[in-house]
């Protein structure tokens, strides 16, 4: 994992934390929230303020996340806000903490700029012991303060100022007057710098969650339906009516076909088809090269295809079918029929531009799982637990790839898939590549 870090294609963009004031902000937040602090002076946090040296040093991936259901979070600065969330367990999470941040900016900014806020991202559930108890979330609430209690001072001093204005008498109130001058000296003039996070409370329709081996959850759809990764017997009897196991791509197809939620790359607008289809096909190329312990330095086209060649006997029916499609794409082959019974089927399509696009294309990338550029973008968790199994090979070239066609222009290459606006993945910062290369700073070459 190492070369992913030292290229920036994991644990980049972080906030670091290096200052004995924001170490000690934290500390008391960590406190706050878990009972727990950190001897660490020296680490970077993700969206929600986890940090994975101090995971390593309590021994707790999830000390902000217990039971995998109640995401906690401390914010030191609003910077955090472009950061990843890490060891997520549902797709919406980075969504609504990054919401959350942009819609009280100010305020937070203005409480973060004296102490850390500590919060939880608040459901009706406590534990996932069944299948049917994430659906019991709908709504999530975002409860946040300083560790020092400014929001909540300030909402009891607005309640007094409100009091002042509307009683005739209250000129006369020694002890109202006092209490409000107290507090105003904690909370600043909330009248004119008001410190109230207006903004908390959020949906969550469609999504992912890692519970119960993976589940994709569509209940906000034409056709609701559940979709998983294990055995779907185990789960009972879920709300959406339809369960789909990933052993079922027949009944996968129907229900996205059937619900508008993707299309095929080669109709696609806005997108080039021959050159991604090109690419999928050099990523099956190079992973049955790389279990042949060829030699993937420096690869060209021209060399790949020469690969494809010698392993020709080797390469998976997708690639054929690929390669049919591509010979079509570029005008010199026949229509090829792939129906959802071939492997190459969701290796053909793209979501369509729908409020749940990014859901739609992780699920396809988890499909498709050869094409390890998608993977990455859409589904990077997976990514790094699959690339964690490839031979060495194979792990060089993919990162040298995403490092050199990636990494340069993540807006461009997003573009240029999916032919949409919005971003799929972690936005950029401005701050130097020093600052982001990793967790535990600088690293040496080498593997």
């Amino acid at each position: 994992m190492m070369r992913l870090i030292q290229k920036g294609l994991m644990f980049g963009n972080l906030f670091h934390v290096g200052s004995p004031a924001l170490v000690e902000r934290y500390n008391r937040a960590l406190k706050h929230l878990t009972g727990k602090t950190t001897k660490l002076t020296d680490f970077h946090v993700d969206l929600s303020g986890y940090a994975p040296e101090i995971g390593d040093e309590l021994g707790d991936d999830l000390y902000l996340n217990p039971q995998g259901c109640n995401r906690q979070f401390i914010l030191l600065s609003t910077e955090q806000k472009t950061a990843p969330l890490l060891n997520a367990k549902f797709s919406t999470m980075r969504g609504i903490l990054r919401q959350f941040i942009e819609e009280n900016e100010a305020q937070l900014f203005a409480l973060t700029a004296r102490d850390a806020v500590a919060g939880e991202l608040v459901n009706s559930i406590y534990t996932v012991d069944k299948a049917a108890h994430l659906f019991d979330i709908r709504k999530i609430r975002v409860e946040a303060d300083t560790t020092g209690g400014h929001v909540r001072e300030a909402t009891r001093l607005g309640g007094m100022i409100d009091e002042f204005r509307s009683r005739e008498d209250a000129w006369w109130d020694d002890v109202l007057i006092a209490d409000m001058i107290t507090l105003a000296k904690k909370t600043g003039d909330v009248t004119r710098v008001p410190i109230g996070l207006d903004k908390t409370e959020y949906e969550q329709a469609n999504f992912w969650t890692s519970h119960f081996g993976g589940l994709y959850v569509f209940r906000d759809v034409a056709e609701p339906a559940t979709i998983c990764l294990g055995n779907k017997t185990g789960l009972g009897k879920l709300p959406t009516g339809l369960t789909i196991s990933f052993k079922e791509p027949n009944k996968i197809a129907a229900f996205l076909e059937e619900n508008n939620l993707v299309e095929p790359i080669v109709k696609a607008k806005g997108v080039n088809s021959v050159d991604i289809l090109r690419q999928k096909l050099d990523f099956i190329i190079v992973d049955v090269a790389a279990t042949m312990d060829a030699d993937l330095t420096g690869l060209r086209r021209s060399d790949l295809r020469g690969l494809a060649r010698r392993y020709a006997s080797l390469l998976p029916k997708e690639f054929h079918q690929l390669n049919d499609l591509l010979r079509w794409a570029e005008g010199g082959g026949g229509w090829p029929r792939i129906t959802s019974k071939d492997p190459a089927y969701f290796y053909t399509l793209r979501s369509t531009d729908h409020a749940d696009r990014d859901l739609v294309n992780q699920l396809l990338a988890e499909l498709a799982p050869l094409d390890v550029r998608q993977l990455f973008i859409c589904h990077k968790q997976l990514f790094y637990d699959r690339y964690a199994t490839w031979p060495e090979e194979k792990k060089e070239f993919v990162a040298d790839f995403l490092e050199r066609e990636y990494q340069v222009d993540k807006a461009g290459a997003r573009e240029a898939l999916f032919g949409h606006e919005e971003p799929m993945a972690e936005p950029t910062s401005d701050r130097d590549i020093v600052d982001v290369v990793g967790p535990w700073g600088a690293v040496r070459r080498g593997k």
